[in-house]
């Protein structure tokens, strides 16, 4: 692949992390309700007296990565998880209209079949399902939904592809076509 600007060898996104408040639940909930593979994990890492913590991690000094986890979902980028704890940990989670709001989208074939699981989980749909027949999503359908702790998470799906893929020749990585 030829770079044309920005970060000399950039091939892609490895990894995406998230803190949790339980890496216990979380786990349950990407491998069981999900279908993510859980793969390893890491930790605890925590400095006593120093500032490793706030120089490398950006968090109090104090505070500690109890344990962290990696997971692979499909085709999608690995992502990983952590479970801090800390003198000055909020554990409330962002909006996406805050600094450093986020969410995961989660890719499927068959939205419908989808939507109808995860509400048969019990999880928390915010919303009915955003259809776009116009634009650069026409084709796509989505709606957020909540894990068990209130992060936001989204499913996705264009089996047919995007209204953007008509003007140009340029396409977003997709997960049906990881190598495309």
């Amino acid at each position: 692949m030829a770079q044309r600007s920005g970060m000399p060898g950039l091939r892609g996104v490895e990894h995406i992390g998230f803190t949790v408040p339980d890496i216990e639940e979380a786990t349950c909930f990407f491998t069981d309700v999900i279908g993510c593979e859980y793969v390893y994990r890491l930790g605890p890492f925590r400095d006593p007296e120093g500032d490793w913590m706030t120089r490398h991690l950006n968090v109090h000094p104090r505070a500690e990565v109890k344990e962290l986890r990696f997971f692979r979902c499909g085709f999608g980028p690995n992502f990983e998880i952590f479970e801090y704890d800390g003198p000055d940990r909020r554990s409330e989670p962002p909006r996406n209209s805050d600094v450093g709001g986020h969410h995961l989208a989660f890719y499927v074939d068959d939205f419908d079949t989808a939507l109808a699981y995860l509400k048969s989980r019990g999880l928390r749909i915010l919303g009915e399902p955003t259809v776009r027949h116009d634009g650069p999503s026409a084709g796509q359908t989505w709606v957020y939904f909540l894990t068990p702790w209130g992060m936001q998470l989204e499913l996705v799906s264009f089996p047919g592809g995007k209204g953007y893929e008509r003007d140009t020749a340029m396409r977003l990585w997709h997960p049906a076509n990881p190598a495309a």
